[in-house]
């Protein structure tokens, strides 16, 4: 979609930045505008904008913490504010609960163990930006990464997450320990999802799995309708 305009930001130690970005153009089109961390401000006509995977600040303090007042977080927070769409994948995740974006954590993996693999998920809603493009209760399968996913949050907010239909993504097995295996969480306003899976990692056939894709065509298909 040439009118499509996109936004991956930059943090010193991410590692999925182009990853992602080469994902938003071959899945979505357009321009992918890349935003280092130390901007203060966001291009000025934005449809989606992604924070990647990677160890931002070395994951110093609490992963994503330090991230997570860097100057552009400001313009993606108003951003967020105003219905911008909002992607956080992995330690982009991490970051958009240390924002305030999302509610709950995310700890140390249950074990102590970094987790390497393509995991089974389970599409928790379809009636979302992010999901319209799967089938509610559908099973896919995308990669993961990480050593602080254990996602936690006290059991009123989990019950909210669920009786909203907040929770986008759930592991189809044990992975890391997260509450209610919840992989994916979206806002009340349903414009920001954080996940720690990768979709980016699964778009194509020569990526093993092409699952992820949809996640990104759902993104495009939703804000070239509207």
């Amino acid at each position: 979609m040439s009118g499509f305009a996109s936004a991956v930001v930059t943090f010193p130690g991410s590692n999925c930045d182009r990853d992602l970005a080469v994902a938003i153009e071959q899945a979505c089109g357009g321009t992918v505008h890349r935003v280092w961390h130390g901007d203060a401000e966001l291009p000025s006509r934005l449809d989606f904008i992604a924070l990647p995977g990677g160890f931002s600040y070395g994951d110093y303090l609490r992963s994503g913490a330090m991230a997570a007042r860097s100057p552009i977080m400001r313009a993606v927070v108003e951003a967020a504010g105003r219905g911008v769409t909002v992607l956080g994948v992995c330690n982009g995740f991490q970051v958009l609960t240390e924002a305030g974006l999302l509610p709950g954590a995310l700890m140390r993996n249950a074990g102590i163990r970094f987790v390497c693999r393509k995991v089974p998920l389970t599409v928790e809603t379809s009636q979302s930006l992010f999901t319209s493009g799967y089938s509610a209760g559908q099973r896919i399968a995308i990669p993961v990464a990480h050593h602080d996913g254990n996602y936690f949050a006290d059991d009123a907010t989990l019950d909210r997450l669920e009786g909203e239909g907040r929770v986008a993504f759930r592991y189809a097995e044990p992975v890391n320990g997260s509450a209610r295996e919840i992989a994916g969480v979206l806002n009340a306003q349903g414009n920001v999802l954080g996940m720690m899976p990768h979709p980016e990692r699964a778009i194509e056939p020569a990526h093993g799995g092409s699952d992820g894709r949809a996640l990104f065509e759902s993104v495009v298909g939703a804000l070239t309708s509207a």
